[in-house]
């Protein structure tokens, strides 16, 4: 599960249907953050991934080094690359997908896209792979909006399949899991500025 530790930062893999962080159900105490602070016990988080998402998550070390990274998560600084399986046939070899997101407060967690109140949010997507009924897709969010994502790729007809939340049905049958992993993150290092690059095979 922990990939790489040093001072400043570490890097875990989370499986998917593991919160990022504690919820409120007695049941949802469990977590990765609690996981990687058994080992480390200065642990601290600086992003998250969806429960249903598998992936590579940062944690700090300490607060200064939380704050250096999440000032870099903020200015756009660490590169995250996802990779997901969509349904449909998107047309198209690359493109981004720029619309407005704000909670849907009567349903949450979920977001909507909202023109009026929505945050700016912005994502690039390119082809890896087509098949009849499906596409894989990488996806870069360049904003961190909550279940970016998720909300975007179902916005233009193409839901990540999985998806109980966003994808309509057969897609959200269609798979016993999200088909979203957060495969690779670059970054540079808060205390000694050297590139650092990791990866996550993609389990499905």
């Amino acid at each position: 599960m922990i990939l790489h530790a040093d001072d400043a930062l570490i890097v875990a893999d989370k499986p998917a249907g593991l919160p990022s962080v504690p919820g409120r159900p007695a049941e949802l105490h469990d977590c990765l953050w609690l996981r990687v602070r058994a080992q480390f016990a200065d642990a601290l988080v600086v992003h998250r991934l969806d429960m249903a998402t598998s992936g590579l998550m940062l944690f700090a070390r300490g607060s200064e080094a939380q704050r250096t990274l999440s000032r870099a998560f903020a200015q756009r600084e660490v590169e995250k690359t996802y990779e997901a399986i969509v349904a449909g046939a998107i047309e198209g070899d690359s493109g981004e997908i720029d619309l407005p997101l704000a909670a849907d407060w009567p349903n949450r967690p979920r977001q909507i896209v909202d023109p009026e109140r929505g945050k700016p949010s912005l994502t690039r997507w390119r082809v890896l792979a087509r098949e009849a009924d499906r596409t894989r897709l990488a996806l870069e969010p360049l904003t961190g909006r909550s279940h970016q994502l998720r909300v975007h790729l179902a916005a233009i007809g193409h839901p990540i399949l999985g998806d109980a939340l966003y994808a309509p049905e057969p897609a959200a049958r269609a798979a016993d899991r999200l088909l979203l992993h957060a495969s690779a993150l670059r970054l540079v290092h808060p205390i000694d500025a050297r590139a650092l690059g990791f990866t996550s095979p993609v389990p499905f």
